[in-house]
């Protein structure tokens, strides 16, 4: 079957069927259909769900110390999707996150189980083989080496003829090099959830099979907010105020129950399962992602399976479908065939023992789904795992657990946050067919690219053009090249070739459709397939010198735009934002808003403002104060679901209004910035009647706005808050008076490089929940010389006592290197830390990298603790000599934005 085109049928071989590879699932486990145990009347927490998420859950909110948790499973444990499992467990991902998720799971099923149960759970450590076929390829893995050190995780990059020792039956003559981590291994589905049901049950949980959920009872309380109440089986009511939803491929019929969107898709994923193959025992698990084919060891034979371009969605989900697989469709498969054989080719000759095609659950951005639903309080979900719900299970069945009891997850998992997907996909698509269009696509290309190289400035060319700011179309025409974010078209970067639209989705040629020829956006992303830095690199330092030169344009209208309002807004404020922002009308303060821990949830410039005329998204009428937020588009829905939950938790008598989409924002920057700014705006922008912080209501080119003194890239500008129908007009009136000037558009890539090299944070990227603002640099943010109690305060005084055991700092290269974060930081020859965020600064000609580090004998890490350090930044296995700042390395006194030059 290995070398046949087109095998007819799905059992391709004598003896050849349907099943899975392991000796032992949990089908038969257990006799009858009664449930396992009765309902209880009550439960702190009910799990929905048994297999890897809610087995993982339900154990560590046991292990928490948490009492009256249970779990609930229609059938028996594992049997929706994690029982067919591949059980792969690779420690290494292009994400600092992801490899401490991957290594607590890691940890569990090798360490943990085995010592609290005496029971093993199938973990087999038979190390791991990535295979690069071109140099991109093993670029990216020389970066998982370098990361991996940061975490001990022991990786070794290895030579074709180093690869044929540890392998010999593999074909190396196509190879650049592979990436071995020997401690990668296998999970056993069965094994590791009876082994986790066994542990929380011990713990005081409740495990119950064969007990479907049949109904969510949701309740409103008196503040008009949708809480969870109780989840009704066929067997008894359990009263609640908490549901877990891990169900799977049918976590969305469950969250319909409650009235939750769901946004995953259902799809076929398969391998097939080969004979004995002599010599193949202990070899590693392989993952050949060029071919888009891994090889799993299984014994004496090989699992092989893959992500092909044109997967099956399962239209149709059945709620009786347990323990149950698909029939092979071999004209989809067979692509994964020819990559298999071409790099093991003994398989050529090798039979086929079983097949399994079974169901997975995929979502828009191939990140899981996770944290409480906006809709209802209390409905947590874990799904969505796009088949690596076994090796992420662990790590974030304890990240929910705590969520769950603390109200917010230990690490940063905002890239998981069920609201964050939401923002893109429900909140802003109005009829139920667009949204499944947005997910359908997205989820596709998801799916496809999942081997892919993950390249620092990739975007999808899927679900795009779903939200356009005013100037999108006369941006478009000037060269504009779009980014993605949540749903937004935002400026990346003004291409000189012309025009760049972003198409139709053409779903990569596959389902019969044509594939886009001559597709001007898709080859400007191809140029950026590099590790490099990319052919148009000197655009973005024309951009970036511009701005620093002369002034140049950048069209923010993607930014989230709120209005916090009511009798007990400057209550709300007062408690929601780190810095004191209950000052005059027309002040403007940058501020944090905290988690409890003290963490960072947000960074935000909040400005006082006076009652204006009803309907107007400039100035809206209200009763008592109100705050004019102003929040990056990629986290605004973030921020808008924090603050509504601080609300909520508070009671605070006061209002959120969004105006995100009713106004545009541009932000107007450089040293000529006021010359220009001067003719349109119908105001004095001297620095005494303007001064750097402060916003007032004005005109220009005969419309109203809101211009506020403030920089993202540290030089004296103005933002302008134009509302929509406006925009253009404005937009040409400053390009008008500006170009005798030498005005430019500028975009986010050269935001990212300005920012940077002037020492301003990006949330999400050297600024995270589990970020203090007192590790970051931002202590001046936090109003701890007055009274004013603020959420998060107590965490940040008792910090601030016991002292600061990691610290935010800047780092040059006097070599020109590009870097873009996860790079290794060395400090006097041992790991202290590793990059989050670097790009190049163009001003002063240097790469620039922003990491936490820490003192390697647990100390404190003090300023004269960074200066007294010999520094080396590791990129792809090689250090550069670099040079650590405690200030920003460009206008490190501030003079610019204050208009001193």
């Amino acid at each position: 079957p290995w070398n046949h085109p087109r095998p007819c049928s799905s059992s391709p071989g004598p003896g050849a069927q349907k099943s899975v590879p392991y000796q032992r699932t949990l089908r038969d486990s257990a006799g009858g259909s009664e449930p396992s145990a009765a309902p209880p009347a009550a439960a702190q927490v009910v799990v929905v769900g048994g297999g890897s998420l809610g087995c993982q859950t339900t154990y560590h909110l046991a292990k928490m110390g948490l009492s009256g948790v249970v779990l609930l499973e229609r059938d028996r444990l594992t049997s929706g999707t994690t029982w067919h499992t591949a059980g792969l467990l690779w420690q290494l991902r292009p994400s600092d996150v992801e490899v401490e998720l991957l290594a607590h799971t890691r940890d569990v099923v090798s360490r943990d189980l085995p010592a609290e149960t005496g029971l093993h759970t199938g973990w087999v450590e038979n190390g791991g083989l990535f295979i690069a076929s071109n140099k991109q390829r093993l670029d990216e893995y020389k970066r998982l080496m370098s990361l991996g050190k940061v975490y001990g995780v022991e990786s070794h990059v290895l030579t074709p003829s180093q690869t044929k020792d540890l392998y010999p039956l593999m074909n190396i003559d196509d190879l650049y090099g592979t990436l071995y981590v020997p401690k990668d291994g296998t999970m056993d589905p069965a094994g590791t959830c009876s082994t986790l049901a066994r542990a929380a049950a011990a713990r005081g949980a409740t495990i119950i099979e064969n007990c479907p959920v049949t109904g969510i009872q949701v309740r409103t309380d008196d503040f008009g907010v949708k809480r969870v109440h109780a989840v009704e089986t066929a067997h008894g009511t359990i009263q609640t105020p908490c549901v877990v939803n891990c169900a799977g491929v049918w976590a969305r019929a469950l969250g319909r129950l409650a009235g939750v969107h769901v946004p995953l898709v259902a799809m076929h994923h398969a391998y097939v399962v080969t004979e004995r193959i002599e010599g193949i025992q202990n070899m590693p698990n392989v993952r050949d992602h060029d071919a888009s084919v891994y090889l799993r060891l299984q014994g004496d034979a090989l699992s092989v399976g893959g992500y092909e371009s044109n997967p099956i969605f399962w239209e149709e989900v059945s709620e009786k479908f347990a323990f149950g697989l698909f029939d092979l469709d071999w004209d989809v498969f067979m692509q994964h065939i020819e990559g298999a054989v071409n790099r093991v080719p003994v398989l050529e000759k090798t039979g086929i023992k079983s097949t399994v095609c079974g169901p997975e659950s995929f979502t828009a951005d191939h990140k899981p789904l996770m944290g409480e639903a906006p809709e209802v309080r209390g409905f947590f979900l874990g799904c969505g795992f796009n088949s690596a719900g076994m090796m992420l299970g662990g790590g974030c069945g304890r990240e929910l657990a705590h969520w769950i009891i603390h109200g917010r997850p230990e690490k940063d998992m905002y890239g998981y946050d069920i609201r964050q997907m939401l923002s893109s996909s429900r909140r802003f698509h109005h009829s139920l067919t667009d949204n499944n269009r947005w997910i359908r696509e997205r989820s596709h290309e998801s799916y496809a690219k999942n081997y892919s190289v993950v390249f620092p400035h990739d975007e999808p060319l899927a679900g795009r053009n779903v939200r356009k700011d005013p100037l999108h179309e006369e941006l478009l025409r000037q060269g504009c090249v779009f980014q993605e974010r949540h749903g937004w078209e935002r400026p990346g970067w003004f291409s000189p070739g012309g025009a760049a639209p972003v198409l139709d989705y053409d779903y990569y040629g596959a389902y019969g459709r044509e594939r886009h020829q001559d597709y001007t956006y898709n080859r400007l992303l191809g140029d950026e397939y590099t590790f490099d830095f990319p052919p148009h690199h000197d655009i973005i330092k024309n951009e970036c010198l511009t701005c620093r030169n002369a002034l140049a344009l950048f069209d923010m209208s993607y930014f989230g735009k709120f209005y916090l309002v009511g009798p007990e807004a400057t209550k709300a404020a007062d408690w929601l934002f780190s810095a004191d922002v209950s000052k005059a009308p027309g002040s403007t303060v940058y501020t944090c808003m905290l988690n409890r821990r003290g963490g960072v949830e947000s960074d935000l410039t909040v400005s006082r403002i006076s009652p204006g005329s009803p309907g107007s998204p400039l100035a809206p009428a209200f009763e008592g104060d109100g705050y004019y937020l102003a929040i990056g588009g990629a986290v605004a829905q973030h921020n808008w679901s924090h603050i509504t939950t601080v609300l909520q938790d508070m009671k605070f008598q006061c209002k959120l209004l969004d105006c995100s989409e009713e106004l545009g924002m541009m932000s107007i920057q450089g040293p000529l910035s006021r010359a220009v700014l001067q003719e349109v705006l119908d105001t004095d922008l001297s620095n005494e009647a303007f001064p750097f912080s402060t916003h007032k209501i004005t005109t220009a080119a005969g419309c109203q706005v809101r211009a506020m003194r403030l920089s993202f890239v540290g030089e004296m500008g103005w933002e302008l808050h134009v509302p929509r129908a406006d925009c253009v007009k404005v937009y040409r009136a400053v390009m008008q008076a500006g170009a005798r000037h030498g005005i430019a558009n500028a975009g986010y890539r050269a935001i990212d490089s300005l920012s940077i090299e002037k020492g301003y944070r990006h949330w999400h990227a050297d600024l995270r929940p589990d970020d203090t603002p007192l590790e970051a640099g931002l202590a001046f943010t936090c109003k701890l010389k007055s009274s004013i109690p603020f959420l998060g305060r107590e965490a940040v005084e008792a910090q601030k006592a016991k002292g600061i055991f990691r610290r935010l700092v800047c780092f040059t290269t006097e070599e020109k290197v590009p870097m873009f974060g996860l790079e290794a930081i060395w400090r006097d020859g041992k790991v202290v830390g590793h990059i989050r965020r670097a790009d190049f600064g163009f001003a002063i000609d240097k790469t620039i990298a922003y990491g936490y580090i820490r003192d390697p004998a647990g100390g404190p890490v003090s300023l004269d603790f960074v200066k007294s350090g010999s520094y080396e930044l590791e990129r792809m296995g090689v250090t550069f000599p670099a040079r650590a700042h405690t200030k920003s390395p460009f206008d490190p006194d501030n003079k610019r934005v204050k208009g001193f030059y």
